[in-house]
């Protein structure tokens, strides 16, 4: 989410900084500026992203616990939808 939030941020102010200037290669630079500074802030793996750790399932334990299966229910099969729309 802090990826896209960032990304449409610089990519509103460089269509802005562009859009005043009448400048399209400024506004290209001012996007690749803020794509490089949502990689510095998102790709390295920072001690502020690990503050509540998702715990995830061991691959056996998984096993002994699959998922259930979705079926319909009889009731609902065959039915015909009623209504006013023709």
């Amino acid at each position: 989410m802090l990826m896209q939030l960032l990304l449409v941020a610089s990519a509103v102010a460089a269509f802005v900084v562009g859009y005043a200037m009448a400048d399209f290669q400024l506004m290209l630079l001012v996007y690749a500026g803020g794509v490089v500074l949502t990689a510095l802030v998102t790709v390295p793996n920072w001690p502020f992203f690990n503050r509540h750790p998702l715990k995830w399932l061991d691959a056996a334990e998984a096993d002994r616990h699959p998922r259930p299966q979705v079926t319909a229910s009889p009731s609902t099969v065959g039915k015909k939808k009623t209504g006013k729309n023709k």
